[in-house]
């Protein structure tokens, strides 16, 4: 998730040129271009955003898990890309170009959706509709991730069973929910959230999910609020802890227009103030018309988009009586983390498989 929103605004604000990245102030904003970093939380230069994303990038890849990051612009024939922004996009970001007829929607929608079917495995379909294109298209960004990791600690499936989860509106739902009964986790409750963290580790040297789950079952909505804190590393202790957590699949699409609009974003989506022109062509020329992200995670057993592994070779001795309880059997948020970059975040509030 993140890894699309650094592509849509780097490509947007940091390539940009002075008056480019005006278009991406808050209406009435009487700052200077370069705290745009504050709404848009990007550094204060496209120089030091550049020296951010060339040096993540090669930090969360490994042999032990499977992260495909791939961004692809995607470009009207009649319109010439600007070879600064051309360089950076390659040299920086990875992103490959393609020219494309944006008037045969159709074709130009299947085109884009079959190389992110590609890209995700085929778990990802339609991300782009041809209601979304049209002759006046002249760049569409896409950036599709995948991630497929196994737990360094699974989850043995003989102990899956059926529970109950109380979802939202007094909902209750039945779930498959996997157990353990005592492990060695990093875990962390937090008196000012009214939460508990658990770090989830997968094979893979700095790779986890992390799971915060409110102490009250109607206590969602106060945590989604502090979103901010959510994400911050806390001081875990590791504790022996039992848990329990239901197997959940998410498919969402996600519009960011409104979201953007929210934070104050709106020259960028206007023709007559919007001003791209370090990218290609004139003031006007370019206009943010629509920002989707399509997000797909399976959550098992045996890891995330993950099968049973055959190489985990299990411990010899029981270890000692839990210490603290995880019982994940309401709305809860998680994230999954790479060497502590943020690649998706979500929440579950039922969970379906």
């Amino acid at each position: 998730m993140k890894l699309f929103l650094v592509l849509f605004l780097c490509a947007t604000a940091a390539f940009a040129s002075e008056a480019d990245s005006k278009s991406l102030l808050p209406a009435n904003s009487s700052q200077e271009p370069s705290t745009k970093s504050f709404y848009l939380f990007l550094p204060d230069t496209k120089e030091e955003t550049e020296a951010i994303i060339k040096s993540v990038l090669p930090t969360i890849q490994s042999d032990q898990y499977t992260l495909k990051t791939a961004n692809k612009i995607y470009v009207e024939d009649n319109l010439a890309i600007k070879q600064d922004f051309q360089k950076v996009a390659t040299d920086v970001y990875q992103a490959a170009f393609q020219s494309i007829e944006f008037a045969e929607s159709v074709e130009a929608a299947e085109e884009i959706n079959r190389w992110v079917e590609e890209q995700t495995n085929d778990k990802i379909h339609d991300l782009v509709s041809p209601d979304a294109l049209d002759g006046n298209t002249r760049v569409v960004l896409v950036n599709a991730l995948y991630f497929q990791a196994n737990w360094s600690i699974p989850f043995k499936p003989v102990l899956t069973s059926k529970a109950t989860f109380y979802a939202p509106n007094d909902e209750e739902v039945e779930s498959d929910v996997m157990f353990i009964e005592s492990e060695a986790l990093n875990f962390y409750e937090s008196e000012e959230l009214d939460a508990k963290f658990l770090q989830l580790p997968f094979l893979g040297e700095g790779a986890s999910m992390t799971l915060v789950l409110p102490n009250k079952k109607e206590g969602i909505a106060v945590l989604e609020k502090q979103s901010a804190d959510v994400l911050n590393v806390p001081e875990y202790k590791q504790e022996f802890v039992q848990v329990s957590l239901p197997k959940f699949k998410i498919e969402a699409t996600v519009d960011f227009e409104n979201i953007l609009e929210n934070l104050g974003v709106h020259a960028a989506f206007n023709p007559v103030v919007a001003d791209f022109s370090g990218i290609a062509g004139a003031p006007g020329d370019i206009v943010i018309s629509k920002v989707t992200q399509k997000t797909f995670i399976d959550v098992n057993e045996f890891g995330v988009e993950a099968a049973a592994a055959t190489d985990i070779v299990a411990p010899t001795t029981e270890p000692p009586p839990a210490t603290q309880i995880f019982t994940a059997d309401h709305p809860f948020v998680f994230y999954i983390t790479v060497n502590d970059v943020v690649l998706f975040e979500g929440r579950v509030l039922v969970p379906n498989y």
